[in-house]
């Protein structure tokens, strides 16, 4: 007897819009808060408190790492449970982590309230919201997707001019106040909006019609993510998530090394936001015309140059604000294809779980990344050189990714069996 499983419809299109509304919203704020801050504060935070300024980054490390082990766990909540509870209460433990952060009396202080925010970001930055709008987007899923990481590549647009701003009226403390008021701010209207039924089974059909269920009863993860191809990607992912992270975080003091000053360098990383949104409406046209394959080594390649650009480019200025733009654009494909990873290549199938994994070893990648790349700048005295190791870290990741079997999965259809 045939046996016919549903097709993932997602949510009503108006439901989906304000889903998609409020994630953009608080998306832009908690990598605005959370991420986007430091890089601009972080020199003036050392200077003040006359603590190592890589010390103050290894801090953010602790907070990476923290987000890391969490990613995991929050990733097998979602899929059992749905993203309402995960990221209203994220957005709260993350804002009794700034504050931690601004009233920190000593170093280790600081450390510890970086790690209570810490904790908070696997719960409220992009893999929660890729979640929900993986199963809620259904066959919309990838318009979904793309308008988000669009509006919320302006986080840095927004925040990191908006903290070279305050701080100097009410310095690096009372900006980190303000910063946990606005993210607090988000929670009720996370729990508000991400209310809707969670399914307990979808079906998507790969190109080579192998039909998979994207939940099982137990809700484990499918042994996918022991194969060496799923290693590879991740490790790809890893090496060129790496580069690209430490290079935001070491971007304004190369441009004050340039001889920009910390606003107009704020500025410049502000304007790098700007590229990541162009780049991102840019994705459709990339994705409709290459294979996953293709466009990943791509965008791999992108980052690579780009970064080896800013290592070798002096000045004049308007050089240097229009290559983080262009860093920016290819950072803002680099979290679609990221983003679309796991869809690309194994289906709907346990997203939540597969991309947690995914997930805990981009952000070990990106705990380390500032922390390395400053270590590396203070202890050659050159940024530059700090940029030219990270474009070869970038390459890395071009020749570890492997060659997929299948360059699509194609949209969730009925099956009948």
């Amino acid at each position: 007897m045939a046996e016919t499983r549903p097709a993932e419809a997602g949510l009503a299109p108006d439901a989906l819009r304000r889903v998609v509304v409020v994630l953009c919203g608080t998306q832009v704020v908690s990598w605005g808060t959370l991420f986007y801050t430091l890089p601009v504060l972080a020199p003036t935070i050392a200077r003040e408190q006359d603590w190592s300024l890589s010390l103050v980054v290894a801090s953010f490390t602790l907070a990476q790492l923290f987000a890391a082990a969490g990613s995991v766990v929050v990733g097998r909540r979602i899929e059992a449970r749905g993203p309402r509870a995960v990221m209203a209460g994220g957005a709260l433990v993350g804002a009794a982590g700034l504050v931690g952060v601004a009233t920190a009396p000593t170093l280790w202080g600081f450390a510890v309230a970086w790690a209570v925010a810490g904790s908070a970001m696997s719960a409220v930055l992009y893999p929660p919201a890729f979640a929900a709008l993986t199963e809620w987007g259904g066959e919309r899923r990838v318009r979904a997707l793309t308008a988000l990481t669009l509006v919320a590549g302006l986080a840095s647009t927004v925040f990191a001019p908006m903290a070279a701003f305050l701080v100097t009226p009410m310095g690096w403390r009372g900006t980190y106040l303000v910063m946990a008021s606005i993210l607090a701010l988000t929670a009720p209207v996370l729990w508000a909006t991400l209310h809707h039924p969670w399914r307990a089974s979808t079906v998507v059909v790969p190109v080579d019609g192998a039909a998979t269920t994207t939940r099982e009863a137990t809700g484990a993860v499918p042994p996918t993510w022991r194969t060496p191809a799923f290693l590879r990607v991740v490790a790809a992912l890893g090496l060129v998530g790496f580069s690209l992270w430490a290079a935001v975080f070491l971007l304004v003091p190369l441009l004050v090394e340039r001889g920009l000053s910390t606003q107009a360098a704020a500025l410049a990383l502000g304007v790098g936001g700007v590229g990541q949104v162009c780049g991102r409406l840019a994705y459709a046209r990339i994705e409709a015309a290459s294979g996953v394959t293709a466009r990943t080594r791509l965008v791999f390649a992108a980052v690579a140059v780009t970064t080896g650009s800013l290592a070798v480019v002096n000045g004049p200025a308007v050089a240097l604000f229009g290559l983080s733009f262009a860093a920016g654009a290819a950072r803002g494909v680099y979290t679609l294809v990221q983003a679309t990873a796991v869809t690309d290549r194994w289906g709907t199938a346990s997203y939540a779980s597969l991309n947690g994994i995914v997930s805990a070893a981009l952000l070990v990648a990106g705990a380390a990344a500032p922390w390395a790349g400053t270590a590396v700048a203070e202890a050659s005295g050159s940024h530059a050189l700090a940029f030219g190791l990270l474009t070869a870290i970038a390459l890395a990741g071009i020749v570890v990714l492997p060659a997929g079997r299948h360059d699509r999965h194609r949209a969730a259809r009925p099956v009948v069996s």
